[in-house]
């Protein structure tokens, strides 16, 4: 019987070691109480800790005895630097004036990602912990038949990248609660037909050799259906568009070939376009809406000016984005068209670049499985964790999959 995959979810914040996390130097004293507001409101004014709003100024400590005791921030202490001297001048009035005495201190460097980060680093002073106020669903764990059916689609995806002799990226996009895929998709940062010319013969292999670009395949050694993910791994990925964002600029053009170049064409954003047009097919009746959109949004261009409003997507009978996901969330037998790809999984065999992580935000893509991570461009847990951006409006859960060996056949 096929070993489980192994499905790691990607946080959305690198985690750090709870005992050893990075600090700031800051210079602090012990202050009167009864003095504590008007030396925190000055503070505030002549030495604010913009960069680490998340540690509190005051730190309050009991003694033996039951004796209160306050602490308070003065100022960051320079690095290699303990002096005084090194203070603004402001600042060492506001010393002189309350007879403080500065000492340095450590304060935690960043945010706390967990409720037990919190509690180390308020081991050294503390700081406000804030859970994040999105959530997702699928995170807590995966049952053997949800690994069996993650195993299957990557699978999918896997056979879709190699399927035409080349190995480039794969998108597979799914909708958990039914099991049926709904689009899906390979890089098309490059297309040919059958009548290039005579040299080609409509091969890939050929064509990759007509454009002067390496195949990720060696052209006289094909990918055997035992390959190996460390085989996959070690060979150059020229092919997938995710891993090599910029090769399709150094490739000559030439006017007189059938084929072309296109930089936007990743395997998520072709899955994405699919997925369009299949919504199109399927609710035809429903197009009038996106006229109705359209003539709203150009008549309303100030009020899409609002950055407060411009949160909010109006569609068809103006409905907001809140009430517009939960009525489209997808069912067994969907009555309404699905808005955009709300509530699917999406599968790809390489992580995604920044571009198509955005694009998969948009969509309101529910979860994200790949196999193989991205060392150049990647944008969910390689190089970038944009799933993590509190800024965005929407959010979603990040795996990755490790396929077993036979998953590779």
């Amino acid at each position: 019987m096929m070993n489980n995959c192994l499905i790691v979810h990607i946080p959305d914040k690198l985690p750090y070691d709870l005992h050893h996390q990075p600090t700031e130097s800051v210079f602090a004293s012990a202050i009167n109480p009864k003095h504590a507001n008007q030396i925190v409101r000055r503070l505030n004014q002549i030495a604010p800790l913009d960069d680490l709003r998340h540690v509190k100024r005051i730190q309050k400590k009991v003694l033996e005895g039951g004796e209160i005791q306050l602490l308070v921030i003065l100022c960051l202490a320079s690095e290699g630097n303990d002096q005084l001297d090194s203070m603004p001048p402001h600042l060492q009035e506001l010393i002189s004036s309350y007879q403080l005495s500065p000492f340095i201190t450590k304060v935690c460097k960043y945010v706390a990602t967990s409720k037990e980060e919190w509690q180390e680093q308020c081991k050294f002073w503390p700081t406000s912990y804030h859970p994040r106020t999105y959530n997702i669903d699928g995170i807590t764990g995966f049952s053997e038949e949800d690994s069996q059916s993650v195993l299957k689609f990557m699978q999918s995806a896997v056979e879709l990248a190699k399927s035409n002799g080349l190995l480039v990226n794969a998108a597979v996009i799914v909708d958990p609660s039914t099991e049926e895929i709904i689009s899906s998709a390979c890089d098309q940062i490059y297309s040919w037909n059958s009548c290039i010319d005579d040299s080609c013969n409509g091969k890939p292999e050929s064509f990759c050799s007509h454009l002067n670009i390496s195949c990720r395949c060696d052209p006289h050694e094909p990918l055997h259906s035992n390959s190996s993910s460390n085989r996959l791994l070690k060979q150059p990925c020229t092919g997938a568009a995710c891993l090599y964002t910029r090769q399709w600029a150094e490739q000559p053009r030439h006017s007189h070939s059938s084929y072309y170049w296109h930089p936007l064409r990743h395997a998520a954003i072709v899955a994405i376009e699919s997925s369009a047009a299949r919504d199109r097919n399927l609710f035809p009746s429903e197009r009038s809406n996106e006229a109705s959109y359209q003539e709203l949004d150009s008549e309303n261009a100030s009020w899409t000016s609002s950055p407060a409003k411009r949160q909010k997507t109006v569609y068809g009978n103006g409905e907001d984005d809140d009430k517009l996901n939960a009525c489209s969330q997808p069912t067994g037998q969907q009555s309404a068209r699905p808005y955009l790809c709300t509530g699917y999984d999406i599968y790809l065999v390489w992580e995604p670049c920044a571009m198509c992580a955005m694009a998969l935000v948009h969509q309101r893509i529910r979860r994200i499985f790949y196999t193989f991570p991205n060392p150049n461009a990647g944008a969910l847990g390689s190089v970038h964790r944009l799933q993590g951006e509190k800024s965005l409006n929407h959010h979603y859960a990040v795996f990755s999959v490790l396929l077993p060996e036979e998953g590779l056949a």
